[in-house]
């Protein structure tokens, strides 16, 4: 939809394997919050709540894809722990997060990483499917997944590197 594309990507679901990986490889757990930007159909979320028992928050511009987010919160009973923002997530504060999934385009990841590196705490995971952050180096990365997961660090350590060791 017009939406999503406008404001990063368009929509092309994440494999369930997938979404496991990039959870998986974040470390996500109970003491977690999930930030989705452009969640889509809500998978992630759910998978996050679902598996990990972590908080989820998914940000996405298309209205049909928000219902139908809200719809699987509901089917799979976890919209006590999950919930899904109807938005821009360049307008959303991602202070919260502790991790954040993304699977945008390489165009929007470059303008993402400056609200990134304002408003994530030093430790905050960031796991990307295909495209990558310019200038960062992944922490870790999944070749036969197309995954990279980057680290926050403290602003005054950035210097065109984000990255730390996950937290444990």
């Amino acid at each position: 939809m017009i939406w999503s594309v406008a404001v990063g990507a368009g929509w092309e679901p994440t494999s369930r394997r997938r979404v496991r990986k990039m959870l998986q490889m974040s470390g996500a757990g109970p003491s977690d919050v999930v930030y989705d930007l452009g969640c889509g159909d809500g998978r992630v979320l759910v998978e996050a709540a679902k598996t990990y028992h972590a908080k989820a928050v998914g940000v996405e511009a298309d209205p049909i894809r928000v219902l139908f987010s809200r719809m699987a919160l509901s089917i799979y009973h976890v919209k006590g722990q999950a919930k899904v923002v109807w938005g821009n997530f360049f307008h959303t504060n991602l202070s919260e997060a502790t991790i954040v999934t993304v699977f945008l385009s390489q165009g929007t990841n470059q303008r993402l990483k400056s609200k990134l590196t304002a408003e994530l705490r030093p430790g905050t995971r960031v796991v990307s499917h295909v495209w990558t952050f310019d200038g960062w180096t992944p922490e870790s990365r999944d070749e036969d997944e197309e995954l990279s997961l980057y680290v926050i660090q403290a602003a005054s350590t950035q210097a065109g590197r984000p990255l730390s060791s996950p937290k444990g």
